[in-house]
């Protein structure tokens, strides 16, 4: 079987297959922060297997040096590869230019949309100059709506706001436990896991790993913000004040603690199960480790 055929069928396998079986991964649940790491593991193995195979595909009849030998000496990064000869073939020289345009379209996407969600952060501050008021005691905004909501704006100038309606709703221990929840998304740069999944399922539209680490990505943080505000506060009162709030509306650049699949978090903080063991701990570590190199084994014949 063919290199290219090899790579394809591991693409397959990665983009299409894993995605459903790791979105009900029971263990995913447990360990949000491994789960994640899986999620970014596969769409990176993902881009790479493609572009390999897209290189081999290409190059079916004229591999120069033994596929992926060949496209490094024909950047000249392989050892003893020559840095100036003769002009690459029209094959040759597609087979470096579309590799490099899967490599780059996340990456222009990820590009794209860091631009536009900075640009809606920056319009929603300019307004909560206007419209809110400072809460020295909870480091905080507060806007004047009647609908219960808390919410923070990560990046530069973060900010963390509060509606009136969640100030009433909420006891000091709810709030609390809420603000908790909100920190653990600027501490943790969670924002970032939300373009890195948003910018992959631009660029790939339609495919079940998009699909599904996007949707997982953004219920995973919360999951994640969830226990950095259970070391703090009791379990009872964080999930009163999620219900409080999950109802409310918050801007989609915004992190909010209603968030992604409040009912299953709300099962999760009332009901919390056991860590998952440590031999699945080094096992999806591993298999997320390993899972980029093997096609890159694959394009060296090995």
């Amino acid at each position: 079987m063919s290199t290219a055929a090899v790579l394809t069928g591991y693409a397959v396998v990665v983009g299409a297959l894993v995605p459903s079986l790791l979105s009900r991964a029971a263990w995913a649940h447990r360990a949000p922060v491994l789960a994640v790491l899986a999620w970014q593991g596969l769409m990176v193995t993902f881009v790479f297997t493609v572009t390999l195979a897209v290189y081999h595909l290409l190059l079916a009849n004229h591999h120069a040096h033994g596929g992926l030998v060949g496209l490094l000496s024909a950047c000249g990064l392989a050892v003893g590869a020559p840095l100036a000869g003769s002009a690459p073939s029209l094959p040759q020289a597609l087979a470096l230019a579309a590799p490099a345009a899967i490599m780059l379209l996340p990456l222009g996407w990820l590009v794209a949309c860091s631009w536009q969600a900075r640009r809606a952060r920056q319009r929603h501050l300019d307004l909560l100059t206007l419209v809110g008021d400072p809460a020295p005691e909870y480091d905080a905004t507060v806007v004047d709506h009647k609908a219960p909501a808390v919410y923070c704006l990560p990046g530069r100038r973060r900010r963390v706001v509060i509606t009136r309606g969640a100030l009433d709703a909420l006891s000091e221990e709810q709030m609390r436990a809420v603000l908790e929840h909100e920190r653990a998304h600027i501490d943790g740069r969670h924002h970032l896991l939300h373009l890195l999944a948003d910018a992959f399922s631009r660029a790939f539209p339609g495919l079940p790993l998009a699909r599904h680490a996007k949707e997982q990505t953004a219920l995973l943080v919360e999951m994640i913000a969830d226990d950095h505000a259970l070391r703090l506060h009791p379990r009872e009162a964080l999930a009163t004040a999620m219900c409080e709030v999950a109802a409310g509306r918050v801007p989609s650049v915004a992190l909010g603690a209603g968030g992604a699949g409040a009912l299953i978090r709300l099962r999760r903080v009332l009901t919390p199960q056991p860590r998952p063991h440590r031999a699945t701990w080094l096992g999806v570590v591993a298999a997320t480790v390993v899972a980029p190199l093997l096609p890159l084994l694959v394009a060296c014949g090995l």
